[in-house]
């Protein structure tokens, strides 16, 4: 196998099998993808059950970070987008861009890594597709995943169903994932250990529908951290939210290196948390439920939703340590380098 990427492993012919056999299919290579076609044949869902399907690129840089690595960014991400919905994640679609020149050691553990992570999650890589550009023009490797999943009969969620006195959750601690890929990036320097919370929380989801099935709506806080989704809920179904400060988990690592750097840490990217939205009389079910898995156990109930007044447009306010209230905007602009 040849030590790096080159252009004719983009060519379609015999470079392109080999590095399609003896890296893709190597790492996740299944009964679909070994049938060699141009489209996966998959069977549809069942009577009554609907498609839940997303799509994500991911360009992330460095490529390989404490707790993580692009290609277990890329399952991650899509499988989480896919079980916001309610539904079970089936099958994914991976397209590689590879700039020529990157190592093919490094493209092999990103595969192994995206195997491990789908494999944890219990989704399939079921098609894909390779190009490869000259060098210079990308960034080494960037990649898309598309997920498919199937939403069980009678299941309806949405960021358009929160209502006044419904509770807000958050599964864990925010700003891991951001900040994690500012200090690598820009080779910054911590006393505390950081790492990304990239993580599939598809099982997590599940286990909180089925403590709370009255559930309103799951939501990933990537860009634009918990700021950005609060706000787009709060827009989607026209109700105010309050966040209680003291409540919001947040690692003093994290917390330290946003008041460092001039960060919102409402604003700061997360790969590995989930917010919802339950009623009220199901919250303690559903945090606990949270609590029970391993990657929510620093879950926290953090705010409630209210009655947007006729005359204003929705909006998210903070309550603050020192008991007052501050607007929680969205972002504007860009704070961080690329993290996802």
């Amino acid at each position: 196998m040849d030590e790096k990427v080159l252009l004719g492993h983009g060519s379609g012919g015999t470079m392109m099998r080999r590095i399609i056999d003896e890296v893709f299919f190597d790492a996740y290579g299944g009964e679909e993808l070994a049938v060699g076609n141009d489209a996966a044949d998959l069977p549809l869902p069942a009577e009554g059950e609907r498609l839940a399907y997303s799509t994500d690129s991911f360009v992330v840089t460095p490529h390989f970070f404490p707790g993580g690595d692009i290609g277990h960014l890329a399952v991650c991400g899509t499988v989480n987008d896919v079980a916001t919905s309610g539904a079970v994640p089936k099958y994914l679609s991976c397209g590689f861009i590879l700039e020529e020149g990157f190592p093919m050691e490094d493209l092999k553990r990103i595969c192994q890594s995206m195997a491990d992570v789908a494999k944890e999650a219990g989704v399939r890589i079921v098609t894909g597709d390779t190009k490869v550009v000259n060098r210079g023009h990308g960034d080494g490797v960037y990649i898309n995943t598309s997920g498919v999943g199937f939403i069980p009969a009678g299941r309806v969620l949405g960021g358009q169903y929160c209502k006044p006195g419904d509770k807000v959750l958050v599964s864990g601690t925010l700003g891991d994932h951001g900040i994690t890929i500012m200090s690598c990036r820009e080779e910054l320097s911590f006393r505390a250990d950081l790492k990304s919370d990239a993580a599939p929380l598809n099982h997590l989801i599940a286990e909180v529908l089925e403590a709370a099935p009255h559930t309103r709506c799951f939501r990933d806080p990537t860009r634009g951290g918990l700021a950005s989704t609060l706000n787009e809920l709060a827009e989607q179904s026209g109700v105010d939210m309050v966040v209680d400060e003291m409540n919001v988990p947040v690692k003093d690592a994290v917390r330290g290196a946003c008041e460092m750097l001039g960060y919102d840490v409402f604003q700061v990217a997360n790969e590995g948390k989930m917010v919802c939205v339950v009623p009220a009389e199901e919250s303690e079910l559903a945090l606990e439920a949270m609590r029970a898995n391993e990657y929510g156990t620093d879950a926290a109930i953090i705010g409630e939703v209210l009655p947007c007044p006729d005359d204003r447009a929705p909006r998210v306010s903070i309550r603050t340590g020192f008991g007052s209230m501050r607007i929680l905007d969205m972002l504007v602009g860009e704070q961080l380098p690329r993290i996802c």
